[in-house]
């Protein structure tokens, strides 16, 4: 989602540099389920209810700050200037980083997912990480084509009169 959101709202660069901050929060969760920290974590239900919480205060924050962010964008770009400034890059990659590396959803998966593909002897860890690299390979390939034709689509949200309420609602237009 918030990939499609800075693609159609902004341009198809915002939306790819989401999409890579969202790589690197995958890095996290494989690394945790590698060396076993995932299900350490799914096992405590303290420290589950820790990072969910954790993840909901996120997504409130973020749900606050898109709309605010909108506005000032509005108030503090003159009509025909440039897409975003260079300082919005980091946090692009931090927007989509955070999403995923506080998502327990994304633990879930690989704490489920990963080990029926792992052999139940020996080192696992080449295997863990050749799959892992996969699976980030197919997220980057489905979600830059994703993005991409977000962006092309986005071209009639970011019309004159339809980008600000596109940042109060995913339905605009």
């Amino acid at each position: 989602m918030i990939s499609t959101s800075e693609a159609a709202a902004k341009v198809s660069t915002a939306g790819l540099l989401t999409m890579v901050g969202g790589v690197l929060g995958l890095v996290v969760h494989v690394a945790a389920a590698v060396l076993g920290i995932s299900a350490v974590l799914l096992a405590s239900s303290t420290a589950f209810t820790v990072l969910k919480v954790v993840g909901a205060v996120y997504l409130v924050w973020m749900g606050v700050a898109t709309p605010r962010g909108a506005r000032r964008t509005l108030r503090e770009r003159p009509e025909g200037e440039g897409s975003h400034p260079d300082a919005a890059v980091g946090r692009y990659v931090r927007y989509g980083f955070l999403s995923n590396a506080l998502n327990p959803k994304v633990a879930l998966f690989f704490v489920t997912f990963l080990p029926q593909f792992l052999p139940t002897a020996g080192n696992v860890l080449p295997r863990a990480m050749a799959l892992s690299v996969v699976f980030a390979a197919l997220y980057l390939s489905w979600f830059g084509l994703y993005v991409v034709t977000v962006d092309r689509l986005g071209k009639a949200l970011r019309r004159p009169g339809c980008g600000p309420a596109s940042n109060r609602s995913p339905a605009c237009c």
